[in-house]
């Protein structure tokens, strides 16, 4: 269990990395190119929103060819992506390089939770489920941390293009170790006993997969998860992408001492991972923990529309760990909730719990910039996430389990 944990968690730290890498060097890529900084934004966009259709997707590929086979594909996308933004902008137009570099990595990086789950579930105790998940689930905030940290100081040093080709080495590693994985991961694949479509022509095998990996929606249960994840990553990214910008403009904090604010709120949803997950294996049940954070997060929210420059330092700290441990705290509990409650389906269900979390990402923190640019306010949109949190908290607590 403890190898299948660190290469998943490895293998996510590694994607999620190279997704905002050129987010984090955007200012180079954008003088070097002669492009709109503006654009290089919708990178990461590109790829949540291919990723979307590559989550769902990708469950057939893992039933099939195991989720070891499957996760080499996944880093060998991000190795393509690497290549083509490090090296193809310098031979070719470099936005559409980069277009086709999103495209690219967003085919593979939609994988990567259905193949923890596909790899985890047989390998972890139900009692420590939601804990071993959000262990996996710190890669994601651990790979912004380091493209955020890590990929800005390398590009000083020797460009921004070979500070991307060098994320290439730990990814080929990666996928060195997958192919000794593959025994182990992809036994059930090998023996032939993953699931097939059937026969009959393509249209109908495509409906009949397309039917399998939305079966899952049939349960009310995982239903209502996912419209809860889809507002819970919207909040959580709308955090993020906002957060710096309030506190240097109505919060009067300069630049610096606002980053640092926003680096203690992914500090925080770090660190509560796994406590929360503890939380949820032995003393409260997941679908109510996920419902209080929705609360603490109403609350973070609220709290944020009113922020200002007679706010005390202490008080914006409190609000950016209440919302790191609550929006940027939850997934790795609600992905052990989507494999408990998609049973034999576990992989089906969490590939819509990361369709559903991928579509808040590009949905909600865009609402919010039409509503803050549009009302000249950041009060309405704040109450807005609180609305949803709240109403995605009342959500999560109909139904039984």
């Amino acid at each position: 269990m403890i190898t299948a944990l660190l290469v998943t968690l490895i293998l996510q730290t590694l994607a999620t990395m190279a997704a905002f890498s050129l987010a984090a060097v955007a200012p180079a890529v954008a003088a070097d190119l002669n492009i709109d900084g503006n654009l290089i934004g919708f990178f990461v966009s590109v790829v949540y929103g291919v990723g979307v259709l590559s989550a769902v997707g990708s469950v057939t590929f893992i039933h099939r060819h195991g989720p070891a086979r499957v996760g080499q594909f996944t880093m060998l996308t991000v190795v393509a992506m690497l290549v083509i933004s490090g090296a193809g902008t310098a031979v070719m137009d470099g936005l559409l390089a980069l277009a086709l570099a999103a495209l690219v990595m967003g085919c593979g990086y939609g994988a990567t939770a259905p193949i923890s789950t596909a790899v985890l579930v047989p390998r972890t105790p139900v009692a420590q489920r939601n804990f071993i998940f959000s262990i996996r689930q710190i890669g994601v905030p651990l790979g912004g941390v380091l493209a955020a940290l890590v990929v800005p100081v390398v590009a000083t040093a020797v460009g921004w293009r070979l500070s991307l080709l060098f994320q290439i080495v730990p990814v080929a590693l990666i996928v060195l170790v997958l192919t000794a994985m593959r025994r182990d991961w992809d036994a059930s694949a090998a023996d032939g006993t993953a699931v097939s479509a059937g026969g009959g022509p393509w249209w109908m095998r495509a409906r009949a997969r397309w039917r399998a990996m939305v079966a899952p929606l049939a349960n009310g249960a995982i239903a209502r998860l996912s419209a809860a994840c889809f507002c819970y990553t919207g909040i959580q990214l709308s955090f993020v992408a906002f957060l710096v910008v309030q506190l240097t403009g109505p919060g009067g904090l300069d630049l610096v001492v606002a980053a640092r604010f926003l680096a203690l709120y992914q500090i925080a949803g770090v660190v509560s991972r796994p406590i929360w997950g503890w939380f949820a294996d032995r003393v409260i049940g997941a679908r109510w923990l996920l419902a209080m954070q929705g609360v603490i997060m109403a609350g973070a929210a609220v709290a944020a529309a009113h922020l200002g420059a007679d706010w005390s330092l202490a008080a914006i700290t409190a609000i950016c760990v209440a919302a790191g441990i609550s929006a940027s705290g939850y997934t790795g509990i609600a992905y052990g909730e989507y494999a408990r409650l998609g049973g034999a389906q576990g992989t089906e269900a969490t590939a819509l719990g990361s369709a559903a979390m991928f579509s808040g990402v590009l949905v909600l923190p865009a609402l919010f910039s039409v509503l803050a640019t549009g009302l000249a306010s950041y009060q309405a949109p704040y109450y807005g996430l609180a609305v949803l949190a709240l109403a995605s908290a009342w959500l999560l607590t109909r139904g039984g389990r």
